[in-house]
């Protein structure tokens, strides 16, 4: 029995997975409170419906599904990040062992690291933390707050910190009188500043802030990975 607990306001939500009676092979499990007439059974390899299911019943097995799947991200960054921080010599052959693509991985723990376990919405989806995962801790939390508030989709979030991006002051001219901070150029090809360029905007973020966000991230797992 597999248990999912997701900690919220209204207090823990508990999921279970039953194993059926006479399960098929790949180890079925059946979406817990339904009537054994009318269980959703979840394989390796897909989900057993029966016949006649009630649509009350098809619904209520799809938000649990999409609340395991959820969860699985976090799950996953969570168990990536403590990996890395307890078996720095060791966690890749954990998830080699494991059949997991490290790249995803990685985006789940990095998403993991920007927000603490206390910080995360249980009324948002990963997806909402993931938009806001290159953004400063004062502005996360209060998109956070917004999201909930207004009941925002991914879609709209990203669309709100656009707009938001838009119609922010620009920032005022250097004074003359104090030294400016050395900066450095580096040529990049038109063609994949344009690249950078949809992919800050896909997550509403400042073009300058995207490229900081992800090139200190890159920097951090690297230097996370040799042991710096």
């Amino acid at each position: 029995m597999v248990t999912n607990r997701n900690g919220g306001p209204e207090g823990d939500q508990t999921v279970r997975f039953r194993r059926s009676p006479h399960p098929a092979p790949g180890q079925n499990r059946a979406i817990a409170g339904e009537p054994r007439r009318s269980r959703v059974l979840t394989t390796n390899v897909g989900l057993q419906i029966p016949a006649g299911l009630a649509f009350e019943e098809w619904e209520r097995a799809g938000r649990q599904l999409s609340g395991i799947v959820n969860s699985s991200s976090w799950w996953l960054g969570d168990w990536l990040v403590y990996g890395k921080d307890h078996y720095s010599d060791r966690y890749e052959r954990g998830i080699r062992a494991a059949g997991l693509q490290y790249q995803t991985l990685r985006n789940y723990a990095w998403v993991s690291r920007r927000f603490d376990v206390v910080r995360r919405r249980a009324g948002l989806s990963f997806q909402h933390h993931a938009e806001l995962a290159p953004l400063p801790v004062e502005e996360q939390d209060v998109w956070l707050d917004r999201a909930e508030q207004q009941g925002w989709t991914t879609k709209q979030l990203r669309g709100a910190i656009r707009l938001a991006r838009e119609d922010a002051p620009r920032d005022p001219a250097p004074d003359p009188e104090q030294p400016a901070e050395p900066t450095r150029r580096l040529a990049v090809p038109d063609s994949r500043l344009q690249w950078w360029h949809k992919a800050a905007e896909q997550t509403g973020t400042d073009f300058e802030q995207w490229v900081l966000a992800t090139l200190d991230n890159a920097a951090e797992q690297v230097l996370e990975e040799a042991g710096a």
